[in-house]
């Protein structure tokens, strides 16, 4: 069973909400528009806020749902919950269905630490709505929220794993963000 809990959280973070809802509700394919993501905030800058706040909904439930399924299957067993949440998160960021071309990853981490270390998600979203309120840069207050996560969980999490996980999580966002960081330093990137 553990294995197949991995499986499963892979697949289930696999699911391209913002590509299948854009496609169905907007008749428009999600990545041929905007920034060419698939995740909430191109979804909004391409289909509108309410869709936006769909898929960021169902983004971040795809990665808590299996990592709370594991916790319930399996407790105490800190590190098999753990590789699901990062499995959940790959699948976002690496979908089969989409040739291994997908998102970023912020909504679907935010959703497996939402279970895991949730005072860590919740500094987190505070974090990244005060720096998209004042600079209107979604990467900027992914990453500060990012930083934030692995800050707050070194002091919150109930297993040392877990806030290993926010460690190795931020470090994937450094990778999905790297376009995003050169735009940041060369003062170029989009403002939302």
């Amino acid at each position: 069973m553990p294995y197949a809990l991995v499986v499963l959280g892979y697949l289930a973070g696999s699911i391209p909400f913002g590509v299948l809802l854009t496609r169905w509700l907007r008749g428009v394919d999600v990545r041929q528009k905007g920034s060419g993501n698939i995740g909430a905030t191109n979804v909004t800058r391409v289909a509108g806020k309410k869709l936006g706040a769909v898929v960021l909904l169902l983004d971040a439930l795809k990665g808590a749902l299996p990592v709370a399924l594991a916790l319930r299957l399996l407790p105490g067993q800190p590190t098999l919950h753990v590789l699901v949440g990062l499995s959940a998160v790959l699948g976002h960021v690496y979908p089969v269905w989409l040739k291994l071309h997908g998102g970023k990853g912020v909504a679907t981490a935010l959703g497996v630490l939402v279970v895991l270390v949730p005072l860590a998600a919740l500094a987190a979203a505070l974090v990244y709505a005060v720096i998209l309120a004042v600079w209107r840069v979604s990467s900027l207050g992914s990453l500060a929220a990012g930083a934030t996560a692995v800050g707050t969980s070194a002091f919150t999490a109930r297993e040392v794993e877990y806030a290993g996980l926010s460690a190795v999580l931020f470090v994937l966002m450094l990778w999905t963000h790297r376009g995003n960081i050169d735009r940041l330093l060369r003062r170029t990137e989009r403002r939302f």
